[in-house]
């Protein structure tokens, strides 16, 4: 079902503090997909060792692929993932191994559309890991498959990312009050792993991405863009182009800008630079107190043995209920629902 026009709208109580920041050149449309197949690009990741290349998946009811494409929208090469189910593919990530200097590709099966606050829903989600192909031709690839289940019940989401420093994985919930929850830092093939809740995320999160030098992570709504220093710190918000359905985004290779998408045929690609505040430091210096953090996620209480508000927005959350109240939440509620992305 199309979506509707709402990245550029927000609702009361849910931004930071301020206007949006936006870089002094602006946003600009990088490319549009050409690939027919495309039709609801639900994912984006830069290649790490491929220049130019950023890879796309559609969201449910479609085969297990991945498009490698160019700089121009063209689709360089089809990537079929042989022993993937593609149930409800709703984010992929991108990584480097250190022990090889290949790329990783993430591709995250964990939409969940009957998931109802931690109740209903699915017993467990997948991500699957694919070790980048050297070169830029067709193939049908295989896959590592992890299983995971939410230790607070089920959860739709649309958000993963990898740190690339610790290589830990990250998901972030699309629900009323999202929640970024942490990967075990040793994933395992023969168990069902167990996502712990580390913080908070803005209303309906489509998407997120950690910066490739692992300071900061966005994370994407309807709406626009908001970027931490860590789970429940927002650094800054980042202006969004108006997108039919917001879905997608992901960090430049340099860091210095943010690259988000939509569904639909010939969906475009756009590329936003980052406030200077969000870009990287010309010589970044690891936070010894920082790395720890990221490497060892602390698990945060139940939401009702919470400190009043520490929510992720800066902003209590009985004054985002009550801003949401005022009739701009039904229609994004009824909107969720039916598109289901």
């Amino acid at each position: 079902m199309p979506g509707t026009a709402l990245a550029g709208t927000a609702l009361p109580g849910t931004a930071l503090p301020g206007t949006a920041a936006r870089a002094d050149d602006g946003e600009r449309l990088l490319f549009r997909f050409r690939d027919q197949r495309i039709t609801e690009s639900s994912g984006l990741a830069v290649s790490p060792t491929h220049k130019g290349i950023v890879y796309t998946h559609n969201d449910s009811a479609h085969l297990g692929q991945i498009f490698a494409v160019g700089p121009d929208g063209r689709t360089r090469a089809t990537f079929t993932i042989g022993n993937a189910d593609a149930r409800d593919w709703e984010a992929m990530a991108a990584s480097v191994d250190p022990a090889t200097g290949r790329g990783v590709l993430w591709i995250g099966d964990i939409g969940d559309n009957l998931a109802d606050g931690g109740r209903n829903g699915w017993p467990d989600v997948s991500v699957y890991k694919v070790v980048e192909p050297r070169t830029m031709a067709d193939a049908t690839l295989r896959a590592v498959r992890y299983r995971f289940r939410y230790a607070d019940g089920p959860r739709n989401a649309e958000g993963l990312m990898v740190h690339p420093r610790t290589g830990r994985l990250y998901v972030v919930s699309k629900e009323f009050s999202g929640n970024v929850y942490a990967a075990p830092a040793k994933l395992r093939t023969d168990r069902v792993n167990v996502l712990r809740r580390v913080g908070e995320a803005p209303l309906m999160a489509t998407d997120a991405a950690y910066a490739p030098d692992g300071s900061s992570f966005v994370i994407r709504t309807y709406f626009s863009a908001t970027v931490y220093r860590a789970p429940g710190k927002p650094l800054t918000r980042v202006g969004m182009p108006p997108l039919e359905q917001a879905e997608s985004i992901t960090y430049t290779k340099d860091g210095m800008a943010l690259l988000t998408g939509s569904e639909g045929e010939k969906s475009p690609v756009y590329r936003v630079p980052l406030p200077a505040v969000a870009r990287p430091s010309p010589s970044p210096t690891p936070h010894p107190s920082r790395a720890r953090t990221s490497a060892r996620p602390r698990a945060v209480a139940a939401r009702g043995e919470e400190p009043a508000g520490k929510d992720g927005l800066g902003v209590p959350m009985p004054l985002l209920w009550a801003a949401a109240a005022l009739g701009a939440t039904g229609g994004i509620a009824f909107l969720a629902y039916r598109t289901g992305r």
